[in-house]
């Protein structure tokens, strides 16, 4: 029989891709999703061939309805801590009444359990659900994947490809974790389907420095580009302080520009280490030149 497998946040856009890969892997899915979910995301959930389950997702009853008889749950759950602790505890206690066998939490981010409290503020929420997920009777697995590589695509100052440029604080040579949003969906779900996942699994589509994405993307556009230092990872972490005491209205926000920058210094601060890339050999992983290659195609394109 094939395995069943319960997404939730599924109308998200990690959350969708993931229940695409399941499909792949011939997975029987199930989505829940809120009730008050937007119609149009509803409609995208139902082209699939696949449950889709709306549910109060601060109802413990009905999420316990929902997970019986599943495999595992995949949490793609987005949100502060009313989601990433309250109401993911929720979904996590309603998996053990059911007796489902495995969790994959929203964790889907920079290895943070090698970066201290405080540092990162959606990490912090992230490690405050462990506390409960490392107590409860059930084999959990996450999935640590670095920055999404689509930040790129808004432009980011790490790699300008208007300008040519490529911004970094303290160290060119510092290799960044980046995996796309699509490979991470691949492997979360090739990692629901197999019941002997680790605590950690850890992937990285590439891993590129500054000076290597500014050659990188020299050599496609054939012209140079700008190497340019910001500052040391401790004025990075003073504009992050004097960012967020200027704007306390961020702590009610998911990605306000000190959040951001939060996220900045943990690309600068840590790396993957050891990677899972291969542990399910048909994912082939979006590499840096693919990835920058395909960028420029598509700003040319607009």
């Amino acid at each position: 029989m094939n395995a069943k497998i319960l997404v939730a946040g599924a109308s998200g856009h990690l959350g969708e891709k993931i229940i695409r890969g399941l499909i792949d892997e011939g997975a029987d899915v199930r989505a829940v999703i809120r009730p008050n979910t937007a119609l149009e995301k509803i409609g995208a959930l139902k082209q699939y061939d696949i449950g889709v389950i709306q549910t109060d997702m601060h109802n413990i009853n009905e999420l316990t309805l929902a997970c019986k008889d599943v495999d595992c749950v995949v949490s793609a759950l987005q949100g502060l801590e009313d989601v990433i602790v309250d109401v993911q505890s929720v979904l996590l206690q309603a998996a053990v009444n059911a007796g489902v066998p495995r969790f994959i939490p929203s964790d889907y981010a920079s290895d943070f359990t090698k970066q201290a409290a405080g540092e990162n503020r959606n990490f912090d929420l992230r490690r405050k659900f462990h506390e409960q997920l490392e107590k409860a009777p059930i084999a959990a697995t996450s999935i640590l994947n670095g920055a999404f590589a689509e930040i790129l695509i808004r432009n980011n100052p790490l790699l300008d490809l208007n300008n040519n440029s490529v911004s970094y604080w303290e160290d060119e040579n510092k290799r960044i974790d980046f995996t796309t949003m699509d490979d991470v969906a691949s492997f979360t779900a090739a990692a629901a389907m197999d019941a002997t996942t680790p605590r950690f699994l850890r992937i990285a589509g590439f891993q590129a420095s500054p000076k290597e994405l500014a050659a990188i993307g020299g050599e496609l556009k054939e012209q140079e580009f700008k190497l340019i230092r910001q500052g040391s990872l401790e004025d990075l972490l003073a504009l992050i302080q004097r960012e967020r005491a200027a704007h306390p209205e961020g702590e009610n926000e998911l990605y306000p520009a000190w959040q951001q920058l939060q996220y900045m210094k943990s690309m600068f601060s840590t790396e993957l280490f050891p990677l899972n890339n291969r542990r399910y050999t048909d994912i082939q992983f979006t590499g840096a030149k693919t990835f920058i290659s395909a960028l420029l195609q598509t700003t040319s394109a607009q």
